[in-house]
This record gives structure tokens, C-alpha cells and sequence, in this order.
């Protein structure tokens, strides 16, 4: 894990919101972490294409969650992953 993470920068999941508006986070090289809390059932949009809503949290503060929207390919491969998985 230290050399997967050399040289980038954590962000919280929890301070994600707060760091957009302060840093351009596009000229950073930065990961982050999250717990799947909660999914929704895979849905269909309007053109037809299925897609799964995961909403994602870090632990630290379960008040601030990402909603995570999963579309063609990734959807295809990741739509059964289980709840609580990070």
C-alpha cells in the first residue's frame, strides 16, 4: 500500500465536498477511500441502459456520503458486489 500510495494524497471521502471547493483536485494526483452503505436496486434509464446507484462513506462521519452512479461495462462487472465492501 505505501508504494501504490507514493506521491498522491489521501482525501476523505468525508472532506471530499469541502476540498472540490478549495483545491483543484485536477492537478493532483489523489485517491480515496469508501465503504458501500447502501445500493440500489439496478435501474433503467431513460434510453434504456441499466445502471446501479452505490452511496459510499468512509466511516468517519455517516452524515456525508458520495453517491457513486454505475454505467455500461462497470455496471456489467460490479452491479452484485455486496454491501460493506470497500
Amino acid at each position: 500500500m505505501d508504494r501504490k500510495m507514493a506521491n498522491r494524497k489521501l482525501i476523505r471521502l468525508s472532506q471530499l465536498k469541502s476540498k472540490l471547493g478549495a483545491e483543484n483536485l485536477e492537478e493532483i494526483d489523489w485517491v480515496t477511500f469508501g465503504v458501500i452503505v447502501k445500493k440500489t436496486t439496478p435501474q433503467s434509464a431513460n434510453n434504456g441502459r441499466t445502471f446501479s446507484i452505490w452511496r459510499l462513506n468512509d466511516l468517519r462521519d455517516l452524515n456525508q456520503c458520495v453517491s457513486l452512479f454505475l454505467f455500461g461495462d462497470v455496471h456489467k462487472e460490479h452491479w452484485k458486489t455486496d454491501q460493506g465492501t470497500v
